[in-house]
């Protein structure tokens, strides 16, 4: 039997990333927690890649029209910063979708593997282009081994 906090969280964490379309906001782990209210106000807490992310109006918005579409039309979405989210919060389905759009983990030292031509946790020779890439959680790297370029989730 679904609760409704679980229904909720299911709502909110089911919301696309804005930037990283390919994963939704629960697999990154920045849904932290909701509730319902005795009142029917919903609360849902969540946390930003980082503190400065530029996408955190946007994953507010998104989160209010699902559950709106849900039926809950009193929404209040907080935002924590402690603990802050790490890249241990993304599930194994967040990095599999991740790397399945050729975005790769960070590896244990933070340099991460080519997503084209080595499985997470197997050495790559890569070299860091730039510490910024698509997003600013992200930089672009390249692989010495394909030639190719790709972006790495950063370890925070």
């Amino acid at each position: 039997m679904t609760t409704v906090r679980t229904e909720i969280a299911e709502i909110a964490g089911a919301v696309p990333d804005p930037e990283l379309r390919v994963v939704t906001i629960g697999e990154l782990g920045i849904v932290r927690g909701a509730e319902k209210a005795e009142d029917g106000r919903v609360v849902v807490t969540i946390t930003p890649t980082y503190s400065g992310c530029p996408a955190m109006d946007a994953i507010r918005d998104d989160i209010r029209a699902a559950l709106a579409a849900a039926g809950h039309t009193d929404v209040e979405v907080r935002t924590v910063l402690s603990p802050a989210w790490s890249t241990d919060m993304i599930t194994e389905s967040g990095w599999a979708a991740l790397e399945r759009t050729g975005i790769a983990a960070p590896g244990a030292s933070g340099t991460p593997a080519c997503p084209r031509c080595a499985h997470r946790g197997q050495p790559t020779p890569v070299l860091q282009i730039s510490r910024y890439a698509s997003t600013p959680c992200q930089s672009l790297w390249s692989c010495r081994s394909c030639l190719e370029p790709f972006n790495a989730i950063k370890k925070l």
